[in-house]
């Protein structure tokens, strides 16, 4: 039998040559344009109608600029998993950088000029404890979900409608804190915080739970976080002779006082225990080049929020966050952010709200914002789907769902505030983390 002929009139076998190897070039491009992305399975990029913006409202300068990196890498992970998989409700996620400077008087013009500079927003991340207290009511006055990284304690028992906090207050995290000790054998402490509103919220919750503990507080250092020398303070520390040092300075203030601890203390380590913010990049890098990274990672330890390592979430997590090296500025170690306490919760924060809109059919926050609450509740026969796209296949297949994390499952309290697990953790040499054991459900007052 005779091969049916393909040869076109006037088409030659050059002219036919160029067109595979132009649609093969196009082809390669839609691959490369996905390629290393976990979870992806589409060759074609995604067509959206529309966008949305998540806003990184936090520290980007001024003393606790360490903040504002964390939650933009956040923004930048969840977002680019979500816009392969479609975009929510077909629309693309876009991130935006808005810089408090850690400073209350200074977030709320800056969160104003978001709201006149914004189009199509539809959640609000970071708002941390420097700036929570003044642009928290602005943010629910204007209906914009929000989950803000805030201690503070005024959110413990006053219920804004839009406002979410993906960790516990920083009384739970003092308690947790004083655990560590209590599990070291420590019995006189000194403490030394930041000057800052989102330091010293820890102070009065870690003064009861020590003498609760029966401990005794030797040393209580305010620390100017704009100073860069600690000779007075250090000095009092140092006299005080004590088993370990609970503290919360962010960025250079925390070298600069550990350093001249260090110092003079003949050049030896003090045990320290840091909060959670502390599990940071930068504080890494410039303390171990102050002191060494032995020298400072066998004398150191911090409550943090249990990360699930082996959770079905962490390895899309892992792989989105070390995507965005090169993307954002101040960011030493990308490793060092997988476990960061603000990185980890704001990447499922941002998740749950983007199943919740698609939940509920809408980008409005007064419309999606009581299906975040369901989500994260879950209820009998619930499929539970650690990320976006399985969310949206699961809730287009008509089940119902409950997000688990990288932070575990989220259970809100009546004012929206989620409990956890902590653990104790230590850093590596490299800047990432481990756990060096768990220190169980710590509320207002105890750990159980």
């Amino acid at each position: 039998m005779d091969r049916i002929s393909t040869t076109w009139p006037g088409v030659t076998a050059a002219s036919r040559m160029r067109r595979r190897v132009t649609l093969l070039i196009a082809l390669l491009a839609i691959i490369t344009a996905t390629v290393g992305l976990p979870g992806t399975k589409a060759l074609a990029a995604p067509k959206f109608h529309g966008s949305l913006t998540i806003a990184a409202v936090a520290p980007f300068t001024g003393a606790d600029a360490v903040l504002g990196p964390k939650y933009q890498t956040a923004c930048l992970a969840a977002s680019q998993a979500i816009n392969l998989s479609g975009g929510i409700l077909g629309k693309q996620v876009n991130c935006k950088v808005v810089d408090t400077r850690g400073d209350p008087a200074d977030a709320v013009p800056a969160v104003r000029q978001m709201y006149a500079t914004t189009s199509n927003l539809a959640l609000v991340i970071g708002c941390t404890s420097d700036e929570a207290s003044t642009v928290v009511p602005v943010l629910d006055a204007h209906k914009t979900v929000s989950f803000c990284m805030t201690g503070e304690s005024e959110f413990d028992a006053i219920h804004f409608p839009y406002f979410f906090r993906l960790v516990p207050p920083d009384a739970a995290d003092s308690v947790a804190m004083v655990k560590i000790a209590k599990n070291k054998g420590y019995k006189n402490i000194a403490l030394a915080f930041g000057n800052d509103a989102g330091s010293q919220t820890f102070v009065q919750p870690a003064l009861n739970a020590i003498k609760a503990n029966g401990m005794t507080v030797v040393s209580n250092q305010t620390l100017d976080i704009n100073a860069t020398t600690f000779n007075t303070e250090a000095q009092a520390i140092v006299a005080s002779h004590p088993d370990a040092i609970m503290m919360e300075a962010l960025g250079a203030a925390g070298v600069a006082i550990l350093q001249e601890v260090y110092q003079l203390n003949n050049n030896k380590m003090i045990p320290v225990i840091g909060t959670s913010a502390m599990i940071d990049p930068v504080f890494f890098s410039g303390i171990t080049t102050a002191i060494g990274t032995q020298n400072f990672i066998k004398s150191f330890d911090a409550d943090n929020g249990t990360v699930n390592f082996s959770g079905p979430a962490y390895p899309l997590y892992k792989k989105l966050v070390l995507a965005q090296a090169g993307k954002v500025k101040g960011v030493p170690s990308f490793p060092g952010l997988l476990t960061a306490n603000g990185t980890v919760h704001l990447y499922d924060g941002i998740n749950l709200a983007a199943l919740a809109m698609v939940m509920s059919h809408s980008t409005v926050g007064s419309k999606y914002r009581a299906d975040i609450l369901k989500i994260a509740k879950g209820g009998p026969g619930a499929t539970v789907v650690s990320t976006f796209a399985a969310g949206v296949r699961a809730l287009k297949a008509g089940k119902t769902i409950q997000y688990f994390g990288v932070g575990g499952k989220y259970q809100f309290d009546k004012f929206q505030t989620a409990y956890g697990l902590f653990e104790d953790d230590q850093f590596n040499a490299d800047g990432t983390t481990f756990s060096a054991g768990s220190l169980g459900l710590c509320t207002l007052v105890s750990c159980k």
